[in-house]
C-alpha cells in the first residue's frame, strides 16, 4: 500500500483543426500546436496510453500498473467488471472553432464493428466566450429521413438544438445523441474509454492540404438517438460536499467546491479522478502533502481509502460503480 499514492500523468496533446492556445492560456499548458484541440489527461486508448508524470512510479504507463496491480488501482468492483481495462477517459478541450456535428455508437454497436466500448460521456464548461454554445440533440422528436434530407440540403443545423452556454453548465450525452461543441468553449470532458466518432457534418472544412475530413453519415443512420433528450444537467453547487452532476452506468460525477479542508473516506470498490477545474488544492495521504494546479487531473487509487482535500478549488470528482 505504501507504493501507492495519487497519479498525475503526463498530457497527450492533440492537434486539431478546430483547436486554438486556451490549454496554455487558461491552464498553463505546455501546448506543442498553435491548434491544440485536446489534452489527453487520463488515457489506455490503444497508441494514447498515459504515462505516470509524478513520484517512484514516474515514467511507468498506466497499463503496465493495471497490468501488475489491477485492484489496487480500479478497485473490487471496477476490476471485476473491467479486468485489467481502464474503463473511462478524461479529456481538456479547447475549441477555437465549432467541432463537427457528430454522434457516438452505444456498446452493442461500438462492440460489433470496431471492438470497442460505446462512447457516452459528459462535459463541464470550464470557460466560454460571450456567445458561445453547444449543439446537443434534436430540437424535437425526428427521423432517419429528416436527418438525411437535411444533410443533403445542408440544414443540419436547424434540426439541433442549440444552447447558449457560460462557465459552470454540465451536459450529459448519451450515446446516439448528435452534438457538437461550439466555438469559444474550454470542456472538461468526461466518457468511456473509447475513440469511436461517427461525423455527420464539417462545415464544409478544409485542411492546409485542402482536404475535407472523412464523414461516416452511413454508419450513423442506426446510431442516431433520433428523439429529444434532456441533456443540460441542473445542480446546485455546495460548499465542501459532493454534489452530483451525473450519475450513470459507466460514471458518476460530483463537484466539490472546496473552500479548507475536508476528509475523503472510499470503500476500495472503485478508484477516484479529480480533475482540477478552478483555484487550486492539495491531497494530503499518510501525512504527505501532494499539491495541484488548476488544469490538473488526478488519480486516487482505490486502495487510499482515506484522504484530506485542502485548499480552494473547485472539483469534478468521479468514479465507477
Amino acid at each position: 500500500m505504501n507504493s501507492f499514492y495519487p497519479f498525475t500523468f503526463t498530457p497527450i496533446f492533440k492537434e486539431r483543426i478546430w483547436g486554438g492556445t486556451k490549454l496554455a492560456d487558461h491552464l498553463h499548458k505546455t501546448i506543442p500546436f498553435a491548434q491544440t484541440g485536446e489534452s489527453w489527461e487520463l488515457s489506455t486508448v490503444a497508441g494514447d496510453v498515459s504515462v505516470v508524470a509524478n513520484g517512484v512510479w514516474e515514467g511507468t504507463s498506466l497499463q503496465t500498473l493495471l497490468d501488475q496491480y489491477p485492484e489496487d488501482i480500479l478497485g473490487s468492483v471496477v476490476h471485476a467488471k473491467f479486468g485489467t481495462q481502464f474503463p473511462l477517459l478524461f479529456k481538456f478541450l479547447d475549441a477555437r472553432e465549432d467541432l463537427s456535428i457528430q454522434v457516438h455508437p452505444n456498446d452493442e454497436l461500438a462492440a460489433a464493428r470496431h471492438n470497442s466500448f460505446g462512447k457516452t460521456e459528459m462535459w463541464y464548461v470550464m470557460q466560454a466566450d460571450p456567445g458561445s454554445r453547444l449543439l446537443v440533440g434534436f430540437k424535437e422528436n425526428s427521423s432517419a429521413a429528416a436527418y438525411i434530407e437535411a444533410l443533403n440540403q445542408k440544414k443540419m443545423l436547424s434540426l439541433l438544438e442549440s444552447f447558449p452556454v457560460q462557465k459552470g453548465e454540465v451536459f450529459f450525452l448519451e450515446t446516439g445523441t448528435v452534438h457538437a461543441i461550439g466555438a469559444g468553449c474550454l470542456i472538461a470532458e468526461i466518457q468511456q474509454t473509447s475513440d469511436i466518432t461517427y461525423r455527420l457534418y464539417d462545415f464544409d472544412r478544409v485542411d492546409a492540404q485542402g482536404n475535407t475530413r472523412e464523414l461516416h453519415i452511413d454508419l450513423a443512420l442506426d446510431a442516431i438517438n433520433y428523439q429529444h433528450v434532456q441533456a443540460k444537467q441542473s445542480y446546485t453547487a455546495q460548499i465542501n460536499a459532493a454534489t452530483n452532476l451525473v450519475d450513470c452506468p459507466y460514471f458518476t460525477t460530483n463537484q466539490i467546491q472546496l473552500d479548507g479542508e475536508i476528509t475523503i473516506t472510499k470503500s476500495g470498490d472503485s478508484f477516484t479522478v479529480y480533475m482540477c477545474t478552478e483555484g487550486s488544492f492539495s491531497i494530503q495521504v499518510d501525512k504527505q502533502s501532494f499539491e495541484y494546479a488548476l488544469g490538473t487531473t488526478v488519480l486516487v487509487p482505490a486502495v487510499l481509502r482515506e484522504f484530506q482535500l485542502r485548499g480552494k478549488a473547485s472539483l469534478l470528482e468521479i468514479q465507477v460503480k
